[in-house]
């Protein structure tokens, strides 16, 4: 009780000085007496400063501070290390969200083994699941190392006694949501608690130079699971994406303070586990001896690197009033761009009556505007039932003038293009450089680009005509 009138006594009130009559907010008239003006606030807390204490390192010019401290180290996954620039510094704190059954786990237990050695010991802290079910993956996946520790853990105050214990050079915590402090009330996951679950863990990695790996979990609409501070405390921050129902996962970069935030990492996860993809694309290309009708290949850029991927186009007479539109890999409003300017720019009016199916291969999401023009002409392919000539990539934004505009990194998209052994590609005008012994063909808008399709007429054509006679 008497604490409770303390903390009333410090909140600002208001007071008449007449007769003493007390109120929360200032009155220009005093109810008690009826005083004009005599309503003064009184009671307000002090002023509180803080005094300059103990400095703990001293000031330096930026050019003597000694940049071998934060000196990358490898984490045994070149794909990994490529998203992060180059590996893991000492005292960084690197947050991994992803959707549940993704790969997050599976990724850095891999990470745990292959980074671990005499000099630089691995803590995992799991908090979703047991020592044993940890050890079961472990063994699946080939990362048994002696000088990885092991540890199931969901109190902070156990969490900062292992790191004592183990003084480990990487702790990997499985996952932040699943730890709690003590200390501070509310359930694990809570804002609260991942405040201060992740401020503890930062401070110890900086004072300790540790790296850390933090799982974090996503909520429904795909943003990280918590207090938005948590991405703002921590210094890189790591999208893991992918279907489950495809191989392929992508790591990321968010952002990042010590690379570039425009890489991206390829995986491919399998039974035995998940492996790095130097050369993904082989992934997104589906090989034929012939050419098939509404198919077309162009070049991708993930961050920097140039992926080459295959478009495909379906349609079929509707058999309901309202056609299907169904799209996968692909955004449904730029496939419905597509079929406007075809229908409009280039005079095909078989598509506004029939079911169109676009689709990707290999599980790749195709979302930049350099798509477009494969994607316009795997639709105009598959409406005249004409394949595309064998060994060509198209690439470049169509507008809705039908024009063909120009896309960043023309010149890497056709060096990757070429390599992978493709001679023909259709580009906007001025590429720059072309690689040796490829043909290109600018082309200005969507009337030059569907000449490459070959005049031929419908396998379907003779019915068409019986029917309409």
């Amino acid at each position: 009780m008497a604490a409770r009138t303390k903390t009333t006594k410090e909140r600002p009130s208001y007071r008449c000085t007449e007769c003493g009559w007390q109120t929360a907010k200032w009155l220009g008239r005093c109810p008690e007496c009826q005083a004009w003006g005599t309503v003064e606030e009184y009671g307000v807390p002090a002023v509180r400063t803080t005094a300059p204490g103990r400095v703990t390192t001293s000031a330096l010019p930026i050019g003597q501070v000694d940049v071998r401290q934060a000196t990358a180290r490898s984490t045994g996954v070149p794909e990994l290390d490529r998203v992060l620039g180059g590996g893991l510094v000492p005292g960084a704190v690197v947050l991994l969200a992803g959707e549940p059954g993704v790969g997050k786990s599976t990724l850095l237990l891999d990470v745990a083994a292959k980074s671990a050695d005499a000099e630089h010991r691995t803590l995992y802290v799991t908090g979703e699941e047991s020592a044993s079910q940890v050890r079961l993956r472990a063994d699946r996946i080939h990362a048994v190392d002696d000088h990885l520790y092991l540890a199931a853990e969901t109190d902070l105050a156990a969490v900062l006694a292992h790191l004592d214990a183990v003084q480990p050079a990487l702790l990997i915590l499985d996952s932040v949501q699943t730890v709690a402090s003590p200390e501070i009330d509310g359930a694990p996951g809570g804002m609260a608690q991942v405040r201060e679950v992740a401020g503890a863990l930062i401070r110890a990695s900086k004072e300790r130079g540790m790296s850390t790996l933090l799982v974090g979990h996503v909520t429904k609409d795909g943003a990280i699971a918590g207090p938005r501070l948590l991405e703002h405390l921590v210094d890189v921050v790591l999208h893991f994406e992918g279907d489950r129902h495809a191989r392929l996962r992508l790591v990321r970069g968010v952002k990042n303070r010590y690379g570039a935030t425009d890489e991206v990492g390829c995986f491919e996860l399998h039974d035995e586990g998940i492996v790095g993809l130097a050369d993904p694309s082989g992934l997104f290309l589906t090989r034929r001896d012939e050419p098939v009708p509404g198919t077309c290949l162009t070049v991708t850029l993930e961050g920097r690197r140039p992926l080459v991927a295959e478009v495909q186009a379906l349609t079929v007479d509707s058999q309901i009033p309202s056609p299907r539109r169904t799209t996968s890999g692909l955004e449904t409003s730029r496939v419905s761009m597509m079929l406007a300017v075809l229908e409009q720019r280039g005079r095909i009016s078989a598509l506004g009556k029939r079911d169109i199916y676009s689709a990707t291969v290999g599980g790749v999401k195709l979302s930049e505007p350099a798509a477009d023009l494969a994607i316009a002409l795997a639709l105009a392919s598959a409406a005249s039932d004409t394949p595309l000539p064998k060994n060509l990539v198209a690439i470049g934004e169509v507008g809705l003038a039908g024009e063909v505009r120009r896309v960043t990194g023309v010149q890497r998209r056709l060096a990757e293009a070429h390599r992978l052994g493709f001679t023909h590609a259709l580009v906007p005008g001025d590429p720059g450089k072309i690689p040796p012994g490829m043909k290109v063909l600018e082309v200005a808008d969507m009337g030059d680009a569907l000449r490459v399709l070959p005049r031929s007429p419908r396998r379907d054509a003779p019915q068409d005509e019986e029917r309409r006679r």
